[in-house]
């Protein structure tokens, strides 16, 4: 049984958040939210509460166990970028790109799914 959960437009740049979810990716979820805990980044944050929204789907509506959970997929895509401008010297305006991420985390217990 395989339950996910996104969250769209997380105002974080991609690259960025893709640094902490390399090393979730792949873990138990007791293991995951360790990591996530005692990582100190604006990442860990945003990804703890796709994970714990994705536990919550699994165990609300699939009635799995917890315990048996693990990280089977996930992935950061790049969101909208927001183009900002800001006064530059000599009177000119530069460009500032604020990019956003599309965060999909997927959990399974190596169940097949009942029909």
């Amino acid at each position: 049984m395989e339950t996910y959960a996104t969250h769209k437009g997380a105002m974080i740049a991609p690259r960025k958040a893709r640094m902490t979810l390399d090393l979730v990716r792949g873990k138990k979820i007791a293991d995951a939210r360790a990591i996530l805990m005692t990582t100190n980044t604006k990442g860990s944050r945003l990804i703890s509460k796709v994970l714990e929204s994705a536990v919550a789907n699994a165990v609300n509506n699939f009635e799995a166990d917890e315990s048996k959970l693990y990280i089977s997929e996930t992935y950061i895509n790049e969101g909208t970028t927001l183009k900002r401008s800001k006064i530059a010297s000599r009177g000119s305006v530069d460009r500032r790109d604020k990019r956003t991420s599309h965060i999909y985390i997927k959990v399974s217990d190596g169940m097949a799914k009942e029909d």
